[in-house]
Parts: C-alpha cells; structure tokens; sequence
C-alpha cells in the first residue's frame, strides 16, 4: 500500500487512571502541543474505555476523565486546532474494535509485553477478556481516523507495530488498501522517563509509591521534596555522557534535566561536570517547579469548572465521530456488513 495515498493525520491518547505524571508530559504530552502546532491535522482522545479493562469506581473515573482533558488543556493543546474528545462518546471505536478482534490473532495478544507485565505473578485467566484485547481497541483508536503517525513513548511502539499488523492483514483479508500503515513517532531525550526511587523502572502513575513519580497535580514544595529524595549513587556527576554508563539514577535526573531544559544530556553533564547531586538536584527541582507550575495552576482552573470540559469534550467528540462515521460505514462495507438505517 502507498502510505502517500492517506493524508496526514496524528492519533494520541491517554487513559484516565490515576495521576498523569511528568513521564506522560515529557513521554508524549509535550510532544502532542509540538504535532499540533506543525500544522498537522491532530486526535487526541482520553481513552476512558481502556481505563475500565479492569473495575473503577464510577465517580473516580468521571473525575480522572476530566483531569486528563484539564492536563490536555493546561498544556496548551487547543479545542479550535486539536480535536480533544473523550473515547467513549465516539462509538466507532468500540465497534471497530470488535471487527479487529475477528481479525486479530489471539496469539498476537498473549504475545504483548503489556499484558504479560500486568499479569505477572497473578491468574492471568482471572484477568478481564478486556485486558487482554486491548491492543486491538487500541488499533482502533488509531485506524479509526486513518491516524499516519501517533506520538508514542518507548514502552508503547509494540502496540504501534500490532496496529500495522491488524491493519496489514484486514487489507490482505479483503484485497483492499483501506487502512494505513501508522508510525509511531518516538522521539526526545527522555521519551522513557524512570522511576525517581529506581532508574530501572519507567516512571509510572500505578507505582505504589507516590515519591517514585511527579503528579502533573503536585504543589511546587512536592515536587522539590520529591526531586531530593529521589535515589542517586554517591558518585559525582561524570565529566562526559559515556560516564553514566550503569548508573540508572544518575542517568534518568540528567535526562530530566536536559527535556525540561531543552537541551541534550551531553550539555547538561558539561554545566554539571564533577559536581555533586547536592548541586545538581536543587537546581533541577528548580527548574522542574518552573516549568511545570504552570501547568498545575491552569489544570486546577479547569478542574474548578467541570461543565465547561464536559462541553468541551461533546464538542470534540462530534468533530471526531465526523471523520470516523464515514471511514467505520466503509469498513462494513468491505466485510460485507449492512450499515444503511434507513
């Protein structure tokens, strides 16, 4: 299939389930505002269906759905140029999803690190069919809106590749070139931000220990106390890059540092070159609090107002069932369903 013959077109987005956290900004968030304002058409969706693969309390999820779309605002993704909608107001994805389950292989889903990791030392059998098909409503989400590239962090680029796999074998299945080949775009010095109590473990809102993670919600005092407790080894900061070999810790603060600043790790461990973290850390939490700040108090304005998101969604949400409907009408069409209600 030519990838020329679909228009440009960025797919995200970011489940409701506990604090979004600095990983998601400098993982993916930040990156969005940038594909937004490269002028590229943009999706992006607080997927609140995935958020219920396994039970949440009712109220709790209402309330995570609207801090995720306060983030996405706060952040600068704008209602006039993005379209921000919640998933399930968009019933395409759901229905599309099932159509990729017949396609899919049951195979491809056990094989998925994700599943495997939530269900490590548990009865995987116990787990919600949910869990496990996920990746294919993930793939919806995507072809949906013919998506050509979505903004994703290291740990998410194997769902990308099941993606063109569902959308590879749906075209062979009907000799058709329906649905793109999508690409995942991973780019950044920390698109994998660790966790701050172990540079071995991605940085994650469901980590047990809050001091592991910068909530986008923490107060300035939070996230410095949490930046200087956060593990290092007793060694200096080394006086080139290749000297942080083997020291996670050291490695995840200098990369920190270096996406908030905007700059490489290699410029960042030249400033820093022999200096102790006792420097080195107030100065991140300084700049941490600077940039992020802002983001806290603008998301806490949104969040006072919760009508106002509630609209904001419904309106995205038309906008984006406006270019799903025709695109889900067609894909029954190829497999010989009858869509027509009249």
């Amino acid at each position: 299939m030519a990838e020329a013959s679909f228009a440009p077109r960025v797919f995200s987005g970011i489940q409701p389930s506990g604090n979004l956290t600095l990983g998601n900004y400098l993982g993916a968030l930040r990156r969005w505002v940038e594909m937004q304002d490269e002028g590229i058409p943009t999706v992006y969706c607080v997927v609140d269906l995935h958020a219920i693969t396994v039970w949440q309390d009712p109220e709790k999820l209402r309330n995570a759905i609207r801090e995720v779309a306060s983030a996405f605002l706060a952040i600068g993704l704008d209602p006039a140029r993005s379209i921000l909608f919640n998933q399930s107001q968009v019933s395409g994805h759901a229905e599309l999803a099932w159509m990729f389950n017949c396609v899919a292989r049951i195979g491809w889903m056990y094989r998925m690190t994700q599943f495997k990791d939530k269900t490590a030392g548990k009865n995987a059998e116990n787990s919600s069919l949910g869990l496990l098909a996920y990746p294919s409503l993930m793939a919806a989400d995507i072809l949906l809106y013919h998506a050509t590239h979505v903004p994703v962090g290291e740990d998410q680029k194997q769902h990308i590749e099941l993606t063109r796999d569902i959308a590879a074998k749906f075209n062979h299945d009907y000799g058709v070139d329906f649905f793109p080949m999508t690409e995942p775009v991973i780019e950044g010095v920390a698109t994998k931000v660790m966790s701050l109590r172990d540079g071995n473990k991605k940085m994650s809102k469901s980590d047990p220990s809050d001091m592991s993670r910068i909530n986008l919600t923490d107060d300035a005092d939070a996230i410095a106390a949490k930046i200087r407790k956060a593990r290092t080894d007793p060694e200096p900061l080394p006086e080139t890059v290749e000297g942080l070999a083997g020291r996670a810790e050291a490695t995840n603060l200098v990369n920190i540092y270096a996406a908030l600043a905007g700059t490489s790790a290699e410029a960042v461990v030249t400033e820093y070159a022999g200096q102790p973290f006792s420097v080195f850390k107030p100065a991140l939490a300084d700049l941490a609090v600077a940039h992020l700040g802002p983001i806290t108090g603008q998301m806490q304005r949104y969040m006072a107002d919760p009508a106002e998101i509630d609209r904001i969604l419904g309106a995205g949400a038309e906008k984006a069932a406006a270019i799903a409907d025709p695109i889900l009408a067609r894909t029954k069409e190829i497999i010989g369903l009858i869509s027509s209600r009249g």
